[in-house]
């Protein structure tokens, strides 16, 4: 059985995407031990509640240092005997996480890796502005810096030429993201998942 947390901020739709294939059993051999959220209002702790999660707020501005407060973090997945972290639209940097979780930590991204992964703006809207034809989003590593790292899984979806920011993103979460994470989550969970270097490679069932 793999021992899970998600760390989340605001919202939650990636963490319910989570939620949603546990209620229908599309993820063998997973415990989500508990849901950490950075902000005690958040949706999130909402829908984790519903789900009947444990939900924990570790507020940042009760630490000095982001540094202290992924120590903090840390500590916790490690006293709860985490074996995998999963990373839904959190808004913190993975800090110390990322080592001390090295090839345990997943989370989904906006674009089609390496597409539009270093701008200054969201990647959504810079896809729109490139005239870009195809996006998506793709599920990942955390690497020891806590940037993304090798690719998981990846799901394209097509530019309509009436899409706007708000649609497209809604479009990308709806139609790639929510599939991605808790896929990746369940081939992690079935031990099908292989890093090589830069490269994941999932095995056979």
């Amino acid at each position: 059985m793999v021992r899970a947390a998600i760390l989340v901020s605001g919202n939650g739709m990636l963490l319910q995407s989570v939620l949603d294939a546990m209620y229908f059993g599309e993820i063998p051999d997973f415990e989500l031990v508990a849901v950490i959220c950075t902000d005690a209002n958040a949706y999130a702790m909402r829908r984790a509640k519903n789900a009947k999660v444990e939900s924990i707020v570790v507020e940042p501005e009760n630490f000095p240092t982001k540094f202290s407060y992924s120590m903090a973090i840390s500590n916790k997945l490690k006293d709860m005997d985490i074996d995998l972290v999963i990373v839904a639209d959190y808004d913190m940097p993975l800090g110390v996480i990322s080592t001390q979780f090295r090839k345990r930590i997943i989370g989904v991204y906006p674009s089609l890796i390496p597409a539009f992964v270093n701008c200054d703006d969201s990647p959504v809207r810079a896809a729109m502005e490139r005239g870009c034809k195809v996006t998506g989003a793709t599920a990942f590593f955390a690497d020891i810096d806590g940037n993304i790292g090798p690719i998981i899984a990846q799901q394209a979806i097509d530019i309509d030429p009436e899409d706007t920011l708000q649609s497209l993103n809604q479009r990308i979460m709806e139609e790639a993201a929510w599939k991605l994470l808790p896929k990746a989550v369940a081939l992690f969970c079935q031990g099908r998942l292989e890093i090589h270097g830069e490269r994941v490679v999932i095995k056979p069932e």
